[in-house]
């Protein structure tokens, strides 16, 4: 079994931060691309930023220059850093992971339970 477990959410007044964790564990063999995906109320699910095994990274527009994602791979764990938050950004803030269980084993998709993000004054 295999769980993505987000941590560091909370409310946070306008132009604050937060900082979100999250981390894999069970039966991994291999992690590949980790991400940060976003829900708000009566919307679609959408990517916030995404980060290889070898460090390469990808931002929605929306975030870029407010957010930075990173990983520490001895530890199967992905960061968020979310500085100069706005009152959009609020949602609820998936951890994701493409993983495999074994060497034999393919890649599958792993998520989250979801953390919350209120920006709020």
């Amino acid at each position: 079994q295999v769980q993505l477990v987000e941590s560091g959410g909370g409310l946070v007044q306008p132009g604050g931060s937060l900082r979100l964790s999250c981390a894999a564990s069970g039966s991994i063999f291999s992690i590949n691309a980790m991400g940060w995906y976003r829900q708000a109320p009566g919307k679609q699910r959408e990517l916030v930023a995404t980060i290889t095994s070898g460090g390469i990274t990808n931002y929605a527009d929306s975030v870029k220059g407010r957010f930075t994602i990173s990983r520490d791979n001895t530890k199967n764990t992905v960061y968020l850093q979310m500085n100069s938050l706005k009152p959009e950004d609020t949602a609820v803030y998936f951890c994701n992971a493409g993983l495999r269980t074994a060497w034999h084993s393919s890649w599958s998709n792993y998520w989250g339970q979801g953390t919350q993000v209120t920006v709020s004054s």
